[in-house]
C-alpha cells in the first residue's frame, strides 16, 4: 500500500533499499499502470540482480505499516551495509532552517493532513527534493529513487516527518546520507543500527530544538552538552 504518486521513484528506491538492485542502472524498465483494484508496478532488473528476489521473500511486498513487515525470517532484518556514511557538513542552524521550511514543501499534506514526507537538504538547510506518501518508509523510498534516477546524492542531510525506526536508518545508510534527521523519536533498534554503522542521527527536530542521538564526528557536541537525555528504549 502506497500513495499512487511518483511510483517510478518508489519502485526504483524500493529496489535499491531492499538490495534487489545496486544502482539505478540495474532497474532496466518500470511499467506503471492502473488496474481495476489499484495500481500495478512491474519492474525489470538487470540479469545479475534477478535471483535476489528469492533471498528477500516477503509475504507482503510493501505497505504503510512497517518496512520490515512480511519478511520470512528474522535473519533478513539485519543485513550488511556497504560502506560507512561520510562526515556531515551541516551544522545545527541548517537543521533548524529545514525543519521550519519543510511544511511549506508538502503540498499533498496541506491538502490531506495525513501523509509523511522525506526531504533531501543541502548543507545550508535548503530543501532540494521532497517526496510524500501515506507510509513513512514509502516516502523515503520515493526520495531514494528520485535521487538515484537523477544522479544526485543526499548532499547535506535527510529529513523525515516520522519516528526514526530501524528501517528508516537502514534506508538512509543505503542512500549514503551523512546525516538523518527526524521530527519524532527513534527506536532502540534504530539507534543501535545508526551507532553500528556510524550514521549521525538527530531526532525530535523542531525549528528551535533537536535531540542529538548519535554524533560520531562530534558535529553537534555543543548541543549534546546541554544535558539532553538519550532516547527511551522502544520497539
Amino acid at each position: 500500500m502506497a500513495t499512487p504518486a511518483e511510483l517510478t521513484d518508489f519502485a526504483t528506491g524500493f529496489m535499491l533499499t531492499e538490495r534487489l538492485a545496486d544502482t539505478a542502472a540495474d532497474v532496466r524498465d518500470i511499467d506503471v499502470f492502473e488496474g481495476e483494484a489499484g495500481w500495478i508496478v512491474r519492474v525489470s532488473l538487470a540479469a545479475h540482480c534477478r535471483g535476489r528476489i528469492h533471498d528477500r521473500v516477503r509475504h507482503r511486498s510493501s505497505d504503510t505499516g512497517c518496512g520490515l513487515c512480511g519478511l520470512s525470517g528474522l535473519e533478513q532484518v539485519r543485513r550488511p551495509v556497504a560502506g560507512r556514511p561520510p562526515r556531515p557538513v551541516a551544522a545545527a542552524p541548517a537543521l533548524f532552517a529545514a525543519a521550519a521550511a519543510l511544511r511549506g514543501s508538502q503540498p499533498l499534506n496541506r491538502l490531506t493532513g495525513a501523509v509523511h514526507a522525506a526531504a533531501a537538504c543541502d548543507a545550508g538547510g535548503a530543501i532540494l527534493a521532497v517526496r510524500e506518501d501515506v507510509g513513512r518508509h514509502n516516502a523515503l523510498d520515493k526520495l531514494a529513487g528520485a535521487l538515484a534516477r537523477t544522479g544526485d546524492g543526499p548532499q547535506g542531510f535527510l529529513l523525515v516527518t516520522s519516528r526514526i525506526s530501524f528501517e528508516m536508518v537502514d534506508k538512509a545508510l543505503v542512500i549514503g546520507a551523512p546525516l538523518l534527521v527526524g521530527v519524532s523519536a527513534p527506536t532502540t533498534m534504530a539507534v543501535d543500527h545508526a551507532r553500528e554503522y556510524g550514521l549521525t542521527l538527530v531526532a525530535l527536530a523542531r525549528a528551535d530544538a533537536m535531540l542529538v542521538v548519535n554524533d560520531p564526528w562530534n558535529i553537534f557536541n555543543a548541543v549534546a552538552e546541554e544535558g539532553l537525555e538519550p532516547p527511551t528504549p522502544g520497539l
